[in-house]
């Protein structure tokens, strides 16, 4: 049974999601500085704060979404195979389970519709 919106959980999600994606992208950017497994890695350091900025600029447009509509996620359980996470909006709760590959798999579509110009989600959303 949904006890949030729609709209809302698809902000949520996308918030949630995206946050991942950030992480992953910072990691990355340690890694190859730390590492430079390429001959030539300012490229690639580039792109990688590029996707930064841009995945930042998203999230933070999501989060005044989020503000107004008083929605928040949390992270309420975490086992080896799914993590649950709890989206409180106006009052209601609503918990997901995400089988945790598929998140994997969630946040690796939002770092391929960043490397690409295609459609956001933001459009997406709205």
């Amino acid at each position: 049974m949904r006890y949030i919106g729609e709209h809302e959980f698809k902000i949520g999600s996308r918030f949630l999601f995206l946050s991942m994606a950030i992480q992953v992208i910072q990691s990355d950017i340690k890694r190859l500085e730390k590492h430079s497994p390429f001959k030539i890695n300012e490229p690639y350091l580039e792109l990688l704060h590029r996707l930064e900025v841009k995945a930042t600029a998203e999230r933070r447009s999501l989060k005044q979404e989020m503000y107004k509509e008083r929605l928040k996620v949390i992270q309420t359980d975490k086992d080896g195979t799914f993590t649950e996470y709890t989206f409180i909006c106006k009052g209601k709760e609503e918990k997901r389970r995400y089988f945790n590959p598929a998140i994997r798999t969630k946040v690796r579509n939002i770092l391929d519709e960043l490397i690409g110009d295609g459609e956001t989600a933001k459009e997406k959303i709205n």
